[in-house]
């Protein structure tokens, strides 16, 4: 497979452009005009006038509906009168929620398998789209990173072209590169490896299929400000950095701006063959956003105080790591290891020829009006209720120039 391979971003760019110029000449026409719709069937006719209590045309697929970030695409598609097949691989109750994403009959559910492709055939085969949202950071006794990040991937993009699907939708991660520049791990980033390794996967099965990089995603129940709020992160009144987190920067993006943007690349023709890239509209130094978080979250206590310190020099911490690693596979309270570690210290390297999401007419979230709102649930004495102007807010992170 190495044999074919782009060994650069540019020329995956290159690649990209050549995939979306022969389908956009090969759907040309039902793209200039949205009344057209492909294998009409009474089942996709629109009806209604927009809105959830409505149909829009659109039948939805999405693996890894119950994650962090599904759940929100779940709730957009629906908004708009999506109809939503949802495949899970947990019990039923857990996904059972998602059932108010959309009115009565709108949304249905269906049992499956990685690796049992009938189960996967039977979840896709009414849908015209289908969006990949399952990716794994660590692994478990059952599939390891290249089982789900590429193997995975791989099966469903084929699935869906041999089951006629029009648009594909693969959501990947940004900094995706064969080669990386190792921080942690002598060998770099494996998780970053697989996921570039399943983009060209995805490419190589279904050529007009969006590929997605979002930069770190934050919000409520995030891997972002959980992580580094938890009290397992912590070490004696410090957090552990690479390099103290001054060398690495981040461009975070808020979890709805995501889901709006996976929405409309699925409205839209024009992006099929095309791979965006979901970053926020500041960067910032990842010392300068985990100092902000614990300032907010100790409420100008400066006996909670917590420094910033170098993994390099926290033997305590690393040893915590360790173990944390070897018994993750059992318990998973906090993604704490040393590939996790390593991909959370890899700067956001946004390549100015590929699109964004001001690309698609969405405007970001500023962390500066977030934040402070999703840090709440991790104030320490939360059961203290300040008194008016008795808590000075601190004042945000500074930020670093975009590249």
């Amino acid at each position: 497979m190495a044999a074919w391979i782009p060994k650069t971003a540019v020329q995956v760019a290159k690649n990209q452009n050549a995939y979306a110029a022969c389908y956009a000449a090969q759907s040309r026409s039902c793209s200039s005009n949205p009344k057209i719709i492909k294998n009409p069937t009474t089942a996709k006719l629109k009806r209604g006038t927009g809105g959830r209590s409505s149909f829009n045309g659109m039948v939805c697929t999405i693996f890894g509906c119950n994650g962090f970030v599904g759940r929100y695409v779940c709730n957009r598609f629906g908004k708009i009168g999506t109809q939503l097949i949802l495949p899970h691989r947990c019990d039923r109750y857990f996904v059972m929620p998602l059932k108010l994403c959309g009115d009565l009959g709108q949304v249905l559910f269906h049992p499956f398998e990685l690796r049992d492709e009938e189960s996967i055939i039977r979840s896709i085969k009414y849908s015209n789209v289908v969006v990949n949202l399952i990716g794994r950071d660590v692994e478990s006794r059952n599939y390891d990173l290249y089982d789900v990040n590429v193997e995975g991937a791989r099966t469903l993009a084929r699935l869906a072209k041999q089951c006629n699907v029009e648009r594909f939708i693969h959501v990947s991660c940004l900094n995706a590169e064969e080669h990386l520049e190792p921080r942690i791990l002598p060998e770099g980033s494996t998780i970053l490896k697989t996921k570039w390794l399943g983009e060209c996967a995805v490419r190589e099965e279904f050529p007009e299929a969006t590929i997605v990089r979002p930069s770190v995603i934050y919000g409520q129940e995030d891997e972002f400000i959980t992580h580094y709020m938890h009290a397992a992160r912590r070490s004696f009144g410090q957090v552990p950095l690479w390099e103290k987190g001054l060398k690495t920067e981040k461009q975070p993006i808020h979890v709805s701006d995501v889901a709006a943007g996976i929405v409309a690349i699925a409205q839209d023709y024009h992006t099929a063959g095309k791979t965006y890239q979901f970053v926020g509209p500041k960067r910032y130094k990842l010392h300068d956003l985990i100092e902000w978080f614990y300032d907010l979250a100790c409420r100008g206590d400066e006996g909670i105080g917590y420094s910033i310190t170098h993994i390099k020099y926290n033997p305590l911490f690393q040893a915590k790591v360790s173990i944390n690693e070897l018994f993750y596979k059992i318990n998973s309270a906090v993604r704490m290891t040393w590939e996790v570690l390593e991909k959370q210290h890899v700067s956001d390297t946004v390549l100015p020829n590929l699109p964004t999401l001001e690309d698609l007419g969405i405007t970001p979230i500023n962390m500066e009006a977030q934040i402070p709102w999703e840090i709440k649930p991790y104030i320490f004495h939360n059961y203290y209720i300040e008194s008016l102007g008795e808590v000075v807010a601190p004042p945000p992170p500074k930020t670093v120039p975009l590249r």
